[in-house]
């Protein structure tokens, strides 16, 4: 069998569950995930293996109406994940239904020459009435060459799902060797992983208005690893929050933190927090860097 190797690209709403259905395909994590919406700020390739096909899954943050320099950077990555895909993936959440978010995503792929399918997910929460009836709509704005509808929490729908991409890709070699499953590097994977557990442990409390910065990131000579990340806030009052009566939620998020890293790195993990105030975190331009995002004006 000829080897095949392809770029999907999913693209969507904010909290449409993208990286749920990457991590989902890959079998694996690679992306974090929330139920908050705007979790994820930077595309990102998750790579798939099926038979002889490497599928190279592009998972980019939500595409909304941006509102400063972070939301720009954040959709401008979102667009660029899309270029030169193969096949691109519109994912709506079927629970939230059409609106203009959806819609105005609708508008600027409509005529795209690349391969479209529409993926209504959440089938399992979702009014069943109304599934056929967001599936019609949306059919009717853009000629999608295929609708799925899937669940990424229960898997229903996924493996259709996968057999049509895998069909879909073109014959070529693989681009990344066979047990590599994301592009995302360590350094941002913990950033990640730390903003993550703000959310999670934090859930309302806290605006998405945080950012992780490293500070250092070295091998001990044991084989461990040392990290140092201070999390950005905007206000006092976010820092009280994040730090918790007597320092035990930083505690929290650095114990949960760590053991994740720990478990995806293979090897023990020193993790150090640190909260500070900085009122224009989004203005760092070096900062932008490390979270793998574009300098947008």
């Amino acid at each position: 069998m000829t080897e095949k190797c392809g770029v999907v690209a999913l693209i969507g709403a904010p909290n449409a569950g993208k990286s749920t259905i990457i991590n989902a395909l890959i079998g694996q994590k690679v992306a974090i995930t929330s139920s908050k919406p705007q979790t994820t700020r930077t595309r990102l390739l998750g790579i798939a293996i099926e038979d002889k096909t490497q599928l190279l899954l592009v998972d980019t943050p939500g595409i909304f109406e941006p509102r400063r320099r972070l939301d720009r950077a954040m959709v401008s990555a979102a667009w660029e994940g899309a270029e030169d895909a193969d096949v691109i993936v519109l994912l709506v959440d079927a629970r939230a239904g059409l609106g203009p978010k959806v819609t105005s995503i609708v508008d600027r792929i409509q005529h795209r020459k690349e391969k479209k399918i529409l993926v209504l997910n959440k089938v399992d929460i979702a009014a069943k009435d109304k599934l056929l009836n967001h599936a019609s709509k949306l059919n009717e704005l853009a000629e999608f060459d295929e609708t799925f509808f899937v669940s990424a929490k229960t898997g229903d729908g996924l493996p259709e799902l996968l057999e049509y991409l895998v069909a879909a890709m073109p014959e070529g070699p693989w681009h990344f060797p066979e047990d590599q499953v994301s592009d995302v590097s360590e350094r941002l994977l913990a950033a990640e992983i730390t903003r993550e557990q703000v959310f999670r442990q934090l859930h309302a409390e806290l605006p998405y208005a945080i950012a992780i910065a490293m500070e250092q990131y070295k091998d001990r000579p044991d084989g461990s690893l040392e990290i140092h990340q201070q999390i950005l806030v905007e206000k006092p009052t976010q820092r009280a929050i994040v730090l918790g009566k007597g320092g035990h939620q930083i505690k929290e998020i650095g114990a949960k933190a760590r053991a994740e890293l720990s478990e995806i790195l293979g090897r023990k993990v020193h993790l150090y927090l640190h909260v500070k105030v900085s009122a224009n975190w989004d203005e760092d331009k070096s900062l932008y860097q490390d979270m793998g995002l574009d300098w947008v004006k």
